[in-house]
């Protein structure tokens, strides 16, 4: 399985934009900005990967009693 098979399909996806951008004109200095705001990005959708997992369980706990 590629990696890509689990991106969004659609041109105007914002992670698909995100992954065409060309980083060549970028300086260092740019390109550390980008990583630092994809880093903060990647912590806050596994947030809510894991409040919605929380979520869940505490649903399915409540309905097993």
């Amino acid at each position: 399985m590629d990696v890509d098979d689990n991106l969004p399909k659609r041109a105007d996806d914002p992670l698909t934009i995100l992954r065409l951008q060309d980083l060549d004109p970028l300086s260092v200095t740019e390109l550390q900005a980008r990583i630092a705001a994809l880093e903060a990005e990647i912590a806050r959708t596994r947030a809510k990967a894991e409040a919605a997992v929380n979520h869940r369980a505490s649903a399915e706990a409540l309905f097993k009693r």
